[in-house]
């Protein structure tokens, strides 16, 4: 049975992956280098900023003397961004004080630095409904090694099997799995809501299936667009939801 939900941050509850590569892009375009939009998403998206400067290294020549400057000035650059950009969405607040009303509780994980992860939860007004939160910062090696999931598993003291986790990202996929949770993927922050999430937990506890990852369903809402919760009672929401949906196909 699951009993707690542990979401990915920058592209599931956050909307930062422009923001990333944009800040990345700017400390760059000093040391002469960028990254196109395409080879970002094939080959960067998801991983911590010191990885993407040592395959840049290896791929683009970039000295490696450069890393710390790259990766300062890259963080001032997503602060910038942050600030000016990020705010808070009606459909994820109404997911995480949803699922807190039903007897989950959430936290999350994430290859963010810790300066990253509080600005932007906090932004976005999500952070004091959080259990607690995980950065990259906080453990031995960032995704695709399950570190961060296996922290968020002992800190919420469950077994891994009673635990879901959200992500969009094929490196928090990988971690995901390996930690051992169940995983609901999504392809973008419009398809994280409280009934795709709720469906996946029907889905799993009224089948005892182990972990499987099937895509959300979009919201098709507006963003910003109020959200309401559906009156399930308690985790047993089985009941309550149907028990199959027709996966998304990209």
């Amino acid at each position: 049975m699951i009993r707690a939900v542990v979401f990915d941050m920058d592209g599931v509850l956050i909307d930062a992956k422009e923001w990333h590569y944009e800040a990345l892009n700017l400390a760059l375009a000093g040391f002469g280098l960028s990254i196109g939009r395409e080879e970002h998403l094939a080959h960067y998206d998801g991983l911590p900023t010191r990885t993407k400067l040592e395959r840049l290294t290896r791929c683009a020549g970039l000295p490696r003397s450069a890393h710390d400057e790259v990766a300062r000035l890259k963080q001032l650059h997503t602060v910038e961004l942050v600030r000016a950009r990020c705010a808070p969405r009606a459909d994820h607040l109404a997911l995480v004080t949803g699922l807190a009303a039903l007897g989950y509780p959430t936290a999350v994980a994430s290859n963010s630095v810790r300066e990253s992860v509080d600005l932007m939860l906090g932004l976005a007004g999500l952070l004091p409904h959080l259990a607690f939160t995980l950065s990259s910062s906080d453990v031995v090696a960032p995704k695709p090694h399950p570190a961060v999931y296996l922290e968020a598993v002992r800190r919420l003291a469950l077994r891994p099997q009673e635990v879901l986790v959200v992500e969009d990202n094929e490196n928090g996929i990988a971690a995901a799995r390996a930690a051992g949770t169940h995983v609901l993927v999504v392809r973008t922050v419009d398809d994280v809501n409280l009934p795709a999430v709720l469906s996946r937990i029907a889905l799993l506890d009224g089948s005892g299936r182990s972990s499987r990852a099937l895509p959300a369903l979009p919201t098709q809402r507006p963003h910003g667009a109020a959200r309401t919760s559906p009156s399930v009672p308690g985790p047993a929401v089985a009941a309550a939801l149907p028990s199959e949906r027709t996966p998304v196909r990209a």
